[in-house]
C-alpha cells in the first residue's frame, strides 16, 4: 500500500509542444505518443501543419490537447485590424519576439487584442473538432505582461482547465548559460507581473521542467535525471521531437534537436523507466 501512494504522490504530464508546427513534427509527436512516452501535446492553431494534425489525432484519441498560443509567427487568426497591436502594421503579421516582448514592456499590447486572438486560436481549433484541455504558448509569451491576465480570462471563461506556467523548479547547473538566463527571466517576468493571479478555477501543474532540454546533447541522459529527481505533486516535462521537414525549416530554427528528442523518447530506456512503477503518468 505504501507503493501506490508514492505512486499516485509522483504525476508525470510529458508534453510535446508544437504539434501542427509541420507534417514532421506531428509525426515525431504522435509516434513519441504511440510509445509511451508523450501524454498530451499543444497543436498551433496558425501554423502549415495543422490540417495535417487534425488527421492524425483522428487516430490518437488517448493524446490530450492543448492549445499551443502563437503570437509571434505567421498571420493571426483573427482579424489583423482588430488586433492591431499585436501585428506589424506594413505586413499584417504578427510582431517578431523581440518586438513583441519590447511592446509588452512598454504597454503597448492591449489586453483586448490579445483576448480576441486567443479566442479566435481556440474557436478554430474546436471548430476543426478539436478538445482543448489546456493552454500554454509558443516561446512561452504567455507569461508576459497584460499577455497572462488576458490569457487566464479566456481559459475561464471558455472552459479550459488549465494553464501553463513556465516557471521551471530550479535552473540546473548542467543548463547551457542562454537556456538558464531565459528559463530566470520567465519566472522573473511572471512573478513580477503575474504571480498575484489566483484563479482558483484553473489547474496547474505543481512543477514544471523542460529548458534544460532544449538542444540538449545528452537529451536521454538529463531527461532520465528528471525522473529520477521527481517531487511529490505533478510535474509537467516538455518536450519538442519531431522530424525536420521542409514546413519546420522555414518556420522555426529548432530543426534537428527534434529528431534526437524524438529517437531518446522512443528508446527502449525511456519506455523501460517510465512504466518502472514509481511515478504515474497522466495527460
Amino acid at each position: 500500500m505504501a507503493g501506490e501512494g508514492a505512486i499516485a504522490d509522483r504525476r508525470l504530464i510529458i508534453n510535446a509542444d508544437d504539434l501542427g508546427l509541420s507534417p514532421g513534427v506531428n509525426r515525431g509527436i504522435l509516434e513519441a505518443h504511440a510509445a509511451g512516452a508523450v501524454t498530451s501535446a499543444s497543436l498551433l492553431a496558425n501554423a502549415p501543419g495543422l490540417a495535417d494534425a487534425v488527421t492524425r489525432l483522428r487516430d490518437a484519441p488517448t493524446l490530450h490537447v492543448g492549445l499551443h498560443l502563437n503570437l509571434t509567427d505567421g498571420q493571426p487568426v483573427a482579424r489583423p485590424d482588430d488586433v492591431s497591436s499585436l501585428c506589424n502594421p506594413h505586413t499584417r503579421k504578427f510582431y517578431r519576439l523581440p518586438q513583441l516582448i519590447a511592446r509588452a514592456l512598454l504597454g503597448r499590447i492591449a489586453r483586448d487584442h490579445v483576448v480576441a486572438e486567443c479566442r479566435a486560436q481556440l474557436s478554430r481549433l474546436r471548430e476543426l473538432g478539436v478538445s482543448v484541455g489546456h493552454i500554454d504558448s509558443h516561446r512561452h509569451v504567455h507569461a508576459l505582461p497584460v499577455v497572462w491576465n488576458a490569457v487566464m480570462e479566456v481559459a475561464a471563461r471558455t472552459g479550459v482547465s488549465a494553464v501553463r506556467i513556465p516557471e521551471e523548479s530550479s535552473p540546473r547547473r548542467s543548463m547551457r548559460f542562454a537556456r538558464a538566463l531565459a528559463a530566470a527571466s520567465l519566472r522573473a517576468a511572471w512573478r513580477l507581473t503575474n504571480g498575484h493571479t489566483d484563479d482558483r478555477r484553473l489547474s496547474r501543474a505543481d512543477h514544471f521542467w523542460g529548458f534544460g532540454l532544449l538542444g540538449a546533447r545528452d537529451f536521454q541522459r538529463r531527461f532520465l535525471a528528471i525522473l529520477d529527481q521527481l517531487e511529490p505533486g505533478t510535474t509537467e516535462l516538455m518536450v519538442h521531437p519531431g522530424y525536420v521537414d521542409r514546413e519546420l525549416v522555414e518556420w522555426d530554427s529548432y530543426t534537428t534537436p527534434r529528431e534526437r528528442e524524438l529517437a531518446a523518447l522512443c528508446s527502449r530506456e525511456v519506455r523501460e523507466r517510465l512504466t518502472r512503477g514509481d511515478l504515474r503518468l497522466v495527460a
